[in-house]
């Protein structure tokens, strides 16, 4: 991490949930918010313009919703972070919000501190979820039991290091490995997971009770 400002967009469609956000983390010496957003659209093109490190994302939007706008946003600028920042917690936003990309889901009744924290975390490449999502996770459904899920030794110990937001480089330096082995180590480990990326990765493993909550 260097010593410059974490640079923050929020995207929320009620303009007093900006302004409280705004209000917040205009305090923070280590924080900018750079731009806000009352649309996925409108995120879409302030994005382009303002390459943000870290969005806060709400879901449920007019017309294009977070999930679908998060999606754009990392497959145009993969350096951007999205936490989700919403109100609802129920298992298929939160798991379409992790194939989108989000790296962390947090509930509006989060306090400052979380949510700075989360930032921060966020930035660094490390997942963050709210207690009650990861419960959520967790909790057993009426669906039929999920296989299984059982991982090597090296997998393990791949995925403890992917939680902990860990580059391939720094991988294959904990490992003691070549960065091209430490490449296929995390790309064994979502094709394993069945996962498309790492936030996704870190929401299976979960819900599969592969890591602590």
């Amino acid at each position: 991490m260097t010593d410059s400002k974490i640079k923050i967009m929020i995207v929320d469609d009620h303009t007093v949930v900006r302004n409280g956000l705004k209000f917040s983390l205009q305090a923070l010496d280590d924080m900018m918010l750079v731009g806000e957003a009352g649309s996925g659209e409108e995120a879409l093109l302030l994005c382009d313009q303002l390459q943000p490190d870290v969005v806060l994302m709400d879901l449920k939007m007019e017309g294009m919703d977070g999930i679908a706008a998060t999606r754009v946003i990392r497959q145009k600028h993969p350096a951007t972070q999205v936490i989700a920042l919403t109100s609802f917690h129920d298992k298929g936003q939160i798991e379409a919000m992790m194939q989108a990309g989000a790296i962390g889901y947090l509930l509006k009744s989060v306090s400052m501190q979380e949510l700075k924290q989360a930032i921060r975390a966020a930035y660094r490449s490390q997942p963050v979820y709210a207690p009650r999502v990861t419960q959520t996770l967790l909790e057993a459904s009426d669906e039929p039991p999920a296989p299984v899920i059982t991982l090597t030794d090296r997998q393990q110990e791949t995925l403890r290091l992917l939680v902990a937001g860990l580059s391939n480089i720094e991988i294959a330096r904990d490992l003691g490995v070549s960065p091209h082995t430490a490449r296929y180590h995390v790309s064994a480990l979502l094709a394993r997971l069945g996962a498309t990326n790492r936030a996704e990765a870190v929401a299976i493993a979960l819900k599969h009770g592969l890591i602590d909550g």
